[in-house]
C-alpha cells in the first residue's frame, strides 16, 4: 500500500514537472515573439510623450537621450530638447514605486528655467476612477470661470510652472533630497492630491521628484518602504499551502 502510495506521489511530481516545463516553454517563445513590438510600441510612446511636455523642439531627443544608472537596476533616461542648437527644456522619464499597486511611469518635462513644463503617464495600474486621475486623460474637464469663460483643467496641471524646492540633508557620505514643495498638501506641500487617493498622489510626486534631483544631481531620494502588495502576500500564502501539500503527500 505505502509503495503504491508513494509510486503515485513520484508520478503526480512528474506529471506537475513537465506541465511546468511546457509551460515554460511557451510563455519564453511568446515573450521571445512580442519582445520586439512591444519595445517598438514603448519607443513611440516615449516619443509622443518628449513632445506632450517639453516646449517645440527642432533636434531628436530621442537619439540624443542619455540613461543615468541611478542603481538597484534602475535607470532615469533624459531627453534634451533643442531649437537650433539652443537648449529649450528637458524632458525625463522617471518612476515611483510608492502607487497604490504597482510602479508607475512618467515623463516629466522642464523648460529652460527647470520649471516644470508638462507631465505624461506612460505606465500605471492605478485604482480606476480614483488613483488613474494621474493621467491627464482620466481628470480633463471643462470648467467656466467667473468672466464666464471656459477653460480645461485636469489634476496634473497643477505641476505645470512650478520648480521643485528641497532640502539637502547629509547621511554618512550621501547626500539627500528632502521635497519641500512638490509634496501633496497632507504632507505639507503645495500640491492638492486626487480625492480619495493620496497614496496614488504622493508616488506622482515622487516621480516627479525623483526626475528634476537626478536632473539636477542635487543627491538622491530617500526610499520609504511601503507595506507589502496584497498580491505578494497571496503568492506567500498560497506557496505556503502548496508546501504543506506536499510534505503530507510525502508522509
Amino acid at each position: 500500500m505505502a509503495s503504491k502510495k508513494e509510486s503515485t506521489f513520484k508520478n503526480m511530481v512528474l506529471v506537475l514537472f513537465l506541465i511546468s516545463a511546457i509551460a515554460a516553454t511557451a510563455l519564453a517563445y511568446v515573450n521571445v515573439a512580442t519582445e520586439t513590438p512591444i519595445s517598438l510600441a514603448k519607443l513611440e510612446k516615449d516619443k509622443k510623450a518628449v513632445s506632450d511636455v517639453v516646449p517645440p523642439f527642432d533636434n531628436n531627443p530621442v537619439a540624443e537621450s542619455d540613461t543615468l544608472d541611478i542603481g538597484g537596476g534602475d535607470v532615469i533616461i533624459v531627453y534634451p530638447a533643442k531649437m537650433g542648437e539652443k537648449p529649450v527644456g528637458t524632458a525625463i522619464k522617471t518612476f515611483s514605486d510608492l502607487g497604490f499597486t504597482e510602479r508607475i511611469k512618467i515623463m516629466v518635462g522642464f523648460d529652460a528655467e527647470g520649471k516644470i513644463s508638462g507631465t505624461s503617464v506612460l505606465e500605471h495600474k492605478e485604482t480606476p476612477g480614483l488613483g488613474d486621475k494621474m493621467d491627464k486623460s482620466k481628470s480633463l474637464a471643462v470648467v467656466e470661470k467667473e468672466d464666464g469663460t471656459k477653460d480645461t483643467t485636469w489634476w496634473s496641471k497643477q505641476f505645470i510652472g512650478r520648480k521643485p524646492e528641497f532640502d539637502v540633508v547629509k547621511d554618512g557620505d550621501k547626500n539627500f533630497a528632502n521635497a519641500k514643495t512638490i509634496v501633496v498638501s497632507k504632507d505639507g506641500g503645495e500640491i492638492d492630491a486626487i480625492t480619495a487617493s493620496t497614496i496614488s498622489s504622493r508616488a506622482f510626486c515622487d516621480a516627479v521628484n525623483r526626475a528634476y534631483v537626478y536632473q539636477n544631481k542635487i543627491g538622491e531620494l530617500k526610499k520609504k518602504e511601503g507595506q507589502p502588495k496584497a498580491h505578494y502576500v497571496l503568492a506567500g500564502i498560497l506557496a505556503l499551502i502548496a508546501v504543506i501539500v506536499i510534505l503530507k503527500k510525502i508522509k
